[in-house]
């Protein structure tokens, strides 16, 4: 029966939340550091407490109900303001203290890392980032059970209960294999694109999502859905087109990373047109009050990424230069 007077503890607040998002008793009780019998307990006082049952336990499998469900982001929002709370207190008048976990999709985090990583040392000296690197699904996922707290994804991001804000526009290079007849060009159309044997990430890659859109709005010879070539990483596609297997296209960021080995040739789109590239930002939930500190760090974000663009401009160029 449901207590009118009853409040639950944060601990059991966290105990429901965590069981959730793993939905297996035995990981939630590792990752907070307990045993599974006083996971269970800590459930079982919940929902004796609230008169509602949040989970379903069976011998195969764990299911979040219909009002745990309902319930959960409640639950989430409570732990929320607490970080907040405490994180407020560490700093005295706010601001980035202690730790903060920022997701990355595959497609950014290895080109603006090096950078970010040098400098927000020195502009967040209290801060303590931890980098999750995932696919754009998963970290929705994990923004959403509160394992992350905040995301730097590909626009658009938004979905109920999620806030963005927009850190960068870049564009796409096409990389194609020394000698193509498109090699060096500065003026390559997107209709262009049709004619080519384009290489893709896996499924899930917001990089693979932004090529198809793009392969939609012209007649392609081949369709890079078919293709027998795939990939888990930006890295091994283009290793794939410097072996003769096709052409792909890859954000400015990573040219300086992945595009200066033999086999690779370079192109850039013309620039009259609707530019060709795609646009990042910051997302986070709308239940977190550190806005303010997520801003901040979407500007140390967007610095790094101006660096890892100015280099990769450097490689471009001269490529362009030396193929004209």
């Amino acid at each position: 029966m449901n207590n009118r007077e009853y409040r639950p503890t944060i601990a059991q607040l966290r105990t429901f939340a965590t069981i959730a998002e793993h939905r297996h008793f035995g990981t939630a009780a590792n990752r907070l550091g307990i045993s599974q019998p006083s996971l269970s307990q800590a459930l079982a006082a919940l929902e004796n407490g609230l008169g509602v049952q949040l989970i379903e336990r069976s011998t195969r499998k764990v299911i979040v109900t219909a009002v745990g469900e309902e319930l959960l982001p409640y639950a989430q929002a409570t732990l929320d303001c607490l970080d907040a709370f405490v994180t407020h207190a560490r700093g005295a008048h706010g601001g980035l203290v202690g730790p903060m976990n920022i997701g990355m999709i595959p497609t950014v985090a290895p080109f603006i890392l090096p950078e970010l990583l040098r400098t927000m040392p020195a502009r967040t000296p209290d801060l303590s980032p931890r980098i999750i690197e995932e696919k754009t699904t998963h970290l929705t996922e994990s923004l959403r059970q509160g394992t992350i707290d905040v995301a730097v994804v590909a626009a658009p991001a938004d979905s109920p209960g999620f806030r963005t804000i927009e850190l960068y526009r870049e564009e796409f290079v096409l990389v194609l294999p020394d000698g193509h007849p498109m090699a060096g060009r500065r003026d390559v159309t997107v209709d262009e694109l049709g004619s080519l044997e384009l290489l893709l990430l896996d499924d899930g890659h917001c990089l693979r999502d932004q090529v198809l859109d793009l392969c939609r709005t012209v007649p392609m010879t081949n369709d890079p859905r078919r293709s027998a070539t795939r990939a888990a990483s930006l890295s091994t596609v283009v290793q794939c087109v410097a072996g003769g297997l096709g052409a792909t296209l890859v954000p400015v960021s990573a040219v300086a990373s992945e595009c200066q080995r033999p086999g690779i040739a370079l192109a850039t789109f013309d620039h009259s047109g609707d530019p060709v590239g795609r646009t990042i930002a910051l997302c986070y939930r709308t239940s977190s009050s550190r806005a303010e500190e997520f801003a901040t760090v979407g500007e140390i974000i967007t610095d790094a990424f101006t660096v890892s663009v100015d280099q990769s401009r450097v490689v471009l160029e001269r490529f362009l230069t030396a193929a004209a």
